[in-house]
């Protein structure tokens, strides 16, 4: 019998899932790296979300077909690895892609409409309601940044508001709304990622990537920290080149492991008004996390024929 290995928390319906088809699941939430990587030869199948780092060191003796990952980002995984070993690799993108739009959506309407900052407010006794005049996002032109499940469900929502839709994919072009980045620095009023970690990736967002915009942006990041390091989106704050920040995602996600100067540093941006964080958690609702299962479960059946 087919054994599998999950070694994150996932939603019941895996094990469910699996089971039905045939498989033998067994999950190990409790496993050191040492522990994880002595017996991981003897699985055929690995379900994982964050919990370790899949290597080519760990994958060396391991007789792996496939490892499965809860969640969109393959970054703690070596993809070439896992390829050049010939074990197929499977994401779940499509599983959280309704979350992600919609948190997005609510991080832009709280900033437009200053809805974090107000609430604080009153809660306070202030009833300031100049202070607290908002924008529309009518007619305002948002560019998105990859145009895959994410960034293709941000757009479908955001198109009901009126807005203009910029998208820019290097590697699949946006057939619905296509832009080059000249033109989203030209014309954008909001910057929304949507694109994985990678080499090409990390550190994307830069001074001179802020400065290129020529009107001040709000910017949202729901992908991976590392894409928008902090310094830059400070020199942004700093100059009024970012009027609104919404980061769901951070560098170092971390806090406990944070130095002074991350300490520092994140304060600065924190003292801002307009900024808005959230800990990761714009593809994890109630729905996603039985969706993810359901989409890997598919890719799965579909490897093996089932």
């Amino acid at each position: 019998m087919r054994k599998v290995l999950i070694v994150d928390e996932v939603h019941p319906s895996m094990t469910e899932g699996l089971t039905n088809v045939g498989f033998e699941v067994e999950t190990r939430t409790d496993l050191s790296l040492a522990e994880f990587t002595s017996i991981l030869p003897s699985y055929e199948g690995l379900v994982i979300r964050s919990r370790f780092k899949i290597t080519a060191e760990i994958l060396k003796d391991s007789a792996l077909s496939f490892i499965a990952r809860a969640g969109a980002g393959l970054d703690l995984l070596d993809v070439d690895a896992c390829l050049s070993r010939g074990i197929a690799v499977f994401s779940a993108n499509e599983g959280n892609a309704d979350s992600v739009a919609e948190h997005v959506i609510g991080q832009l309407l709280s900033l437009a409409h200053k809805l974090h900052t107000s609430d604080t407010e009153v809660r306070h006794g202030l009833w300031e309601r100049e202070g607290n005049r908002g924008f529309e996002l009518k007619e305002k032109t948002i560019g998105i940044i990859g145009y895959g499940n994410m960034g293709k469900a941000v757009a479908s929502r955001l198109s009901g508001f009126g807005m203009r839709i910029l998208a820019y994919d290097k590697y699949a072009p946006s057939a619905d709304y296509p832009a080059t980045m000249e033109q989203i620095f030209e014309q954008a009023d909001i910057l929304s990622l949507h694109i994985p970690l990678t080499s090409e990736t990390r550190g994307l967002v830069s001074v001179s990537y802020i400065d290129a915009f020529k009107k001040p942006i709000l910017l949202l990041n729901s992908s991976r920290g590392p894409i928008a390091p902090l310094e830059p989106l400070l020199h942004g704050l700093r100059l009024g080149k970012i009027k609104g920040l919404a980061l769901d995602v951070l560098p170092n996600e971390k806090l406990s492991s944070w130095s002074p100067f991350e300490k520092e540093l994140f304060a600065e941006i924190a003292a801002y008004p307009a900024t808005i964080f959230s800990p990761h958690v714009a593809g994890w609702t109630t729905e996603s996390y039985f969706k993810i299962n359901e989409v890997l479960l598919e890719k799965i059946k579909g490897h093996y024929q089932l």
